[in-house]
């Protein structure tokens, strides 16, 4: 029973970890907490939903989903970055929880509040292994997770992108010194956030099979607090915040009931926080884990 708490623990936690590391990467490079993240995964999410229900055959809703969220992260930077960047340090954040509040009311306005189910695209998939019960979605899903967020430490550390990134995220002025263009970086780091919160939505979408416009919330919640818990900054560190994060829940249903997930997952912040106020990972350099 515990060992397959802990499987769908790190199912669910391979979705936090993806919100994590596109927070991270705001936070990280540009030190912006973008609560826009929590509106691109329900837009991804849902958009995968209504491709499917129109009759979009779900390769091509999947590829669908993740272009519109990407593209609409673009927008995001373009109206919260590129604009307000001369403004208070505050104003791009407040703007980017006025696009968080504008997706989930648009998209109440066009499909209504109600939840929306998937159909069951990928039944009889299930593998049964010495006892435990293994959803190949979800194996899938945990794959796709950790090769991507490989996929960006790669990038990060053996790139031109990379090594600009990593030198704006030390210090603005000293990249333009340096001849980085931060005009055109910027908005990679917010098509590759969005890129990754847009992953999370559609495997959260895929494998739990419902959708509805205020299911970001919870999830960004998860999200930040695995960013905390992992070490504000470092990638890393948000993918095993993710996952503790997502084991602790499933842990918190199975043993202890679901009203007691909330108090568990955020005590459990608190206690990380208590004994280690910078989190986990934080402090490792960032040529070894950090962005």
């Amino acid at each position: 029973m515990l060992g397959q708490q802990i499987i769908n623990g790190l199912m669910l936690g391979s979705v936090y970890a993806m919100v994590a590391v596109a927070l991270t990467l705001s936070i990280g490079v540009l030190n912006f907490l973008n609560f826009s993240i929590p509106g691109l995964f329900m837009i991804a999410g849902m958009s995968t939903w209504a491709l499917i229900h129109a009759g979009t055959p779900w390769p091509l809703a999947i590829l669908a989903a993740l272009a519109i969220t990407t593209a609409v992260s673009l927008v995001v930077e373009r109206f919260t970055w590129r604009w307000l960047r001369g403004a208070e340090h505050f104003v791009p954040l407040v703007s980017s929880m006025a696009f968080l509040l504008m997706f989930e009311h648009l998209a109440i306005a066009w499909w209504g509040s109600e939840m929306r189910v998937l159909p069951p695209l990928f039944a009889g998939t299930d593998w049964r292994i010495a006892g435990f019960v293994i959803s190949l979605p979800q194996l899938a899903g945990l794959a796709v997770s950790l090769a991507s967020i490989w996929g960006l430490s790669r990038l990060l550390k053996r790139t031109n992108l990379g090594r600009g990134l990593r030198t704006i995220a030390e210090d603005s002025d000293t990249a333009l010194l340096l001849g980085i263009d931060v005009g055109r970086v910027v908005p990679i780091v917010f098509a590759l956030a969005g890129l990754f919160a847009a992953i999370a939505g559609v495997l959260f979408a895929l494998n739990y099979r419902q959708v509805q416009p205020f299911m970001g919330e919870a999830v960004g919640l998860k999200g930040i607090s695995a960013m905390i818990v992992g070490g504000m900054g470092n990638t890393w560190g948000a993918i095993a915040g993710g996952l503790i994060i997502g084991i602790a829940e499933v842990l918190s249903v199975g043993y202890v009931g679901a009203n007691f997930v909330d108090i568990s997952v955020f005590g459990l912040l608190l206690l990380i926080l208590f004994v280690r106020p910078t989190g986990l990972f934080a402090g490792l350099s960032a040529g070894r884990s950090g962005v």
